[in-house]
C-alpha cells in the first residue's frame, strides 16, 4: 500500500472505505453472523476482507492511496483488527458501529472521519465481501473513476453483465460524459424478473448494480443532508460522541440506534437521479471478474474448477460428481454420483443443497435463528482477541475446550460463579493467577480452579500456548464470566 494519509500539495487522495458488515447468511454454515463470510478464505489464502484490504496496493493512476477507513461490527472488531495486522495493512481508522444500519450510514461515519482534519479526499467505497478476479481491470477502472469524481460527480461503477441475472439491481445508462470516460447514471431498477433482465442485457444500456462507488467526503455529507437528514443528524451525532478505544473508534451507541436504517442507493443515488436540479452523478463501466458471492453457486461460479466442473476444498473425495461444491472443514466427506450439488462441512453443522437452490439457504438460518439456536451467529471454534478456543465436548454438567492463547496474550482476571475448571497443558508455557497464588506450568502440568475463585491465564512464552479446560458445574454459559480486571475494555 502507499503511505498513509499526509499533505502533499496538488496530488489527489483517493481514501479507501471498506464496508464490513453484514451476515453473509446465505453462506451458512460457514458465515455465520459473528464470523461472517468477509473474514473467510473463500477464494485463495487471504479472507475477502484481506483481499479488498490489498487490491490497491499496485494502484499506479492518478492520486495517491491513503490507508483505509474500515467500518466495521462490535462482534467482531478483534479479528478484523487482527487480519489487517496479519496482511501488514495499514488503518487509517476502524470504526464500529454497536448494530449494522446498512451502508448509508456506514459510510457517513467514515466521511466525517474523511473530513476530520479539514480534508476531502476522494471516498472509494468497496464492500469487504466482493470478488475481483482481473483486478489490473479493477485499478483502471478507479483511476478512470478519479478522474470523473474529481469535480465532485458521484460516481458508481456498473459491472458489465454476462447474463440476464435476477438477483441484482441494474443502472440504467444515460448519454456519455463529455470527457468520454463514462456514461450518466439515469436511474437504478429493482432486481428484475428474468424476461425483464433478459431484455435489459440485449439493450445494452444496463449494466449491474455493484455496490462499489467513488465520490468526495462533502460531496456525501451535503447529499445526505439533503435527502435523509435524519440519518445525516445521527450519524453526525454519534461520531461526535466518539470514544478512542484501542485500535478501535467506538460511536456514541445511543445516538447510533436512533439512525434510520438505508443502503447508500436509496438514501442519495436513487434521489439524485430524480432530482432535476442536482448534479448528475456518472457510471464507470468495470468488466473485471465481479461477484459479491451472494450465495454457494456464486462461489462455485468464481472458483476454479477441476475437469468435470467441480470445486472442493479440504479432506473431500469425490467419484462421478460433476459440477459441485464440496467443502470440507475437518471430516473426511466422499461424494459419489452427484451432479449440481453444495457440501459443506463444518465442526458443528452440515448443509447438503442443491446448486440452483443455493439462495434459499437464508430460509434454513431463519429457522434456526427463530429456534433459538447457537449455530446462526457462532462457530464452535471461537475467536478472542488473545486468540481462540475451540469446544470440542460438552455434556450434561461439563464441557471440554481447547484453548490457544497467541505470545504475550492474557486472558482477563475473572471469575466464575457456576462451574469450577480443571486445566492441562499441552504445548507451551502458561503463567496462571489462582487467587493469591501465581504458577508457571509447561507441558503436561496441570491445575484446578475452584468455584467462584479469581483467576487468569497468559502466555509468557514465544510459541501459542495451548491447554485442554474441563469445566464442571450446574451451568456452563459463557455468560457466566465475571470479569475483574481485563486489559481488552470489554
Amino acid at each position: 500500500m502507499n503511505d498513509p494519509l499526509g499533505v502533499i500539495p496538488g496530488l489527489e487522495v483517493i481514501q479507501p472505505v471498506i464496508l464490513c458488515g453484514g451476515a453473509g447468511t446465505r453462506l451458512w454454515p460457514l458465515s455465520r453472523e459473528n464470523h461472517p463470510k468477509q473474514l473467510l478464505p473463500l477464494i485463495g489464502d487471504a479472507s475477502l476482507l484481506q483481499a479488498t484490504a490489498l487490491r490497491l496496493g499496485g494502484y499506479a493512476g492518478p492520486g495517491r492511496v491513503a490507508a483505509a477507513i474500515v467500518v466495521a461490527n462490535e462482534e467482531y472488531r478483534f479479528i478484523t483488527a487482527e487480519q489487517f495486522r496479519r496482511a501488514n495493512c495499514p488503518l487509517a481508522a476502524l470504526i464500529l458501529e454497536p448494530e449494522g444500519r446498512n451502508t448509508a450510514p456506514a459510510l457517513a461515519l467514515a466521511a466525517f472521519r474523511a473530513i476530520e482534519q479539514g480534508d476531502d479526499p476522494l471516498l472509494l467505497v468497496m464492500p469487504a465481501d466482493h470478488v475481483i478476479g482481473d483486478e489490473a481491470a479493477f485499478l483502471q477502472a478507479v483511476a478512470t473513476a478519479t478522474e470523473v469524481a474529481a469535480d465532485g460527480t458521484v460516481v458508481t461503477f456498473g459491472i458489465v453483465p454476462d447474463r440476464a441475472e435476477t438477483g441484482y439491481g441494474y443502472l440504467k445508462l444515460g448519454g456519455a460524459l463529455s470527457d468520454g470516460k463514462g456514461r450518466r447514471l439515469e436511474r437504478f431498477v429493482e432486481k428484475p424478473d428474468h424476461e425483464t433482465a433478459a431484455a435489459f442485457v440485449a439493450s445494452g444500456d444496463y449494466l449491474w448494480n455493484s455496490g462499489i462507488f467513488m465520490l468526495r467526503a462533502r460531496r456525501w455529507l451535503a447529499e445526505l443532508s439533503k435527502y435523509a437528514p435524519d440519518l445525516h443528524a445521527a450519524c453526525k451525532d454519534a461520531y461526535r460522541g466518539a470514544s478512542r478505544d484501542g485500535d478501535f473508534l467506538r460511536v456514541d451507541r445511543l445516538a447510533f440506534l436512533a439512525c434510520p436504517s438505508d443502503s447508500i442507493d436509496y438514501a442519495v443515488m436513487e434521489p439524485l437521479t430524480v432530482d432535476a436540479s442536482a448534479s448528475p452523478a456518472a457510471v464507470v463501466p468495470l468488466m473485471a471478474g465481479w461477484s459479491d458471492l451472494g450465495a454457494w453457486d456464486a462461489l462455485l461460479a468464481a472458483r476454479d474448477k477441476d475437469v468435470s466442473g467441480n470445486t472442493f476444498s479440504g479432506d473431500v473425495l469425490l467419484e462421478d460428481v460433476r459440477n459441485s461444491l464440496v467443502f470440507s472443514s475437518g471430516r473426511v466427506v466422499a461424494c459419489v454420483g452427484l451432479e449440481g450439488v453444495v457440501v459443506v462441512e463444518t465442526a458443528d453443522a452440515v448443509l447438503v443443497a442443491a446448486s440452483g437452490r443455493a439462495q434459499e439457504v437464508k430460509r434454513i438460518v431463519a429457522r434456526l435463528k427463530q429456534a433459538g439456536r447457537s449455530e446462526v451467529a457462532t462457530h464452535r471454534k471461537v475467536y478472542r482477541p488473545w486468540g481462540y478456543f475451540d469446544a470440542i465436548a460438552e455434556g450434561d454438567r461439563f464441557q471440554v475446550k481447547r484453548i490457544v492463547v497467541e505470545p504475550g496474550a492474557s486472558l482477563s482476571l475473572q471469575m466464575h460463579y457456576h462451574r469450577a475448571e480443571h486445566w492441562v497443558v499441552v504445548r507451551g508455557t502458561a503463567r496462571i493467577v489462582c487467587g493469591e497464588e501465581t504458577l508457571l506450568l509447561s507441558e503436561n502440568q496441570s491445575t484446578y480452579i475452584p468455584l467462584g475463585q479469581s483467576h487468569s491465564l497468559s502466555n509468557p512464552g514465544k510459541v501459542p500456548l495451548e491447554i485442554i479446560e474441563v469445566q464442571s458445574g450446574s451451568y456452563l454459559g459463557e455468560d457466566d464470566i465475571v470479569r475483574l480486571a481485563d486489559p481488552y475494555g470489554r
